[in-house]
């Protein structure tokens, strides 16, 4: 868990830096969400932008058997089908394997 979180940590250093600006979890997220989907230069409205951040959950989590990849819509949004039940972890736990995810996803 100590681990995780230099990890984390370094992971944000190198990623603040590299946009010279601050960067949260759900920064990475919509970053990762935006790289997945390849729009180039498209503004996303509110209510995308939450597809977004499932875009990237679903993405870092299909290695650890959370998803499955199903097509990819007339639009170009990628589906995922849930193959294990995040809810069934804690917040904590959740935000650790998203975390866990993203820097192997990055790496």
């Amino acid at each position: 868990m100590e681990d995780l979180e230099k990890e984390w940590g370094r992971l944000i250093v190198r990623l603040e830096k590299q946009f010279d600006s601050e960067i949260n979890l759900k920064g990475v997220l919509y970053l990762i969400g935006v790289q997945e989907l390849n729009f180039g230069s498209y503004k996303f409205d509110r209510n995308e932008k939450l597809n977004v951040l499932h875009v990237a959950v679903c993405k870092i989590l299909v290695p650890y058997g959370y998803f499955v990849f199903e097509k990819i819509d007339e639009e170009g949004w990628p589906h995922y089908k849930e193959k294990k039940a995040l809810k069934n972890l804690s917040n904590i736990e959740q935000k650790n394997l998203i975390k866990k995810a993203i820097i192997k996803y990055l790496s």
